[in-house]
């Protein structure tokens, strides 16, 4: 629940489950898999489509053939090499991965949705050479709007990540399908 506070500054606490699913994969084998099932956004298409001034049915068109599993990546980082100068061996590629048009449904109820949208992911391998894919479970992100709506659309993100990661032959935690019951 919302605490403000003087001067207008509002806090929330929220507690949040951060996902992380062994993927019994090596490391460079699940990224390669995730990397095509999660494209990059194809930002040449969508500059072209916003100065052409498109309705939003063409952005919903473009973006389902940009996302065939419903997600894609925005940004990534790999600062592995970086890293490697302080002695670090072990991997980690991080991701913004969303769907703009899902994000879209529930800005309108408060913008400020875009903290969580796109949803933050990493593949890292551990100290035993197991690689993980860890992510923040979309409900318990967006539920600290208070908003039904947004809950609604979070939980089905919740789905939409279980059904990637069944895609990638990955354990598939029972909370994300547990928000849709």
């Amino acid at each position: 629940m919302a605490q403000p506070v003087r001067n207008g500054v509002e806090t929330v606490p929220h507690q949040v489950n951060r996902l992380a699913v062994p993927v019994g994969a090596p490391f460079d084998d699940f990224r390669a898999r995730y990397e095509l099932a999660v494209p990059m956004f194809d930002t040449e298409r969508f500059e072209r489509l916003v100065r052409g001034g498109v309705d939003w049915d063409t952005i919903l068109r473009a973006t389902e053939e940009n996302a065939p599993h419903g997600f894609i990546i925005y940004w990534s980082g790999d600062f592995n090499a970086l890293l490697r100068l302080a002695g670090e061996r072990l991997r980690c590629v991080e991701y913004l991965m969303g769907n703009h048009t899902i994000a879209q449904r529930m800005y309108h109820h408060n913008p400020a949705v875009l903290l969580y949208a796109p949803l933050r992911t990493a593949i890292y391998e551990d100290a035993s050479g197991e690689t993980w894919f860890t992510v923040e479970q979309p409900t318990t992100q967006f539920s600290s709007f208070g908003n039904p709506e947004i809950t609604d659309v979070s939980g089905e993100l919740d789905r939409e990540l279980a059904a990637l990661l069944a895609y990638l032959d990955a354990p598939v935690p029972a909370v994300l399908t547990a928000s849709g019951e």
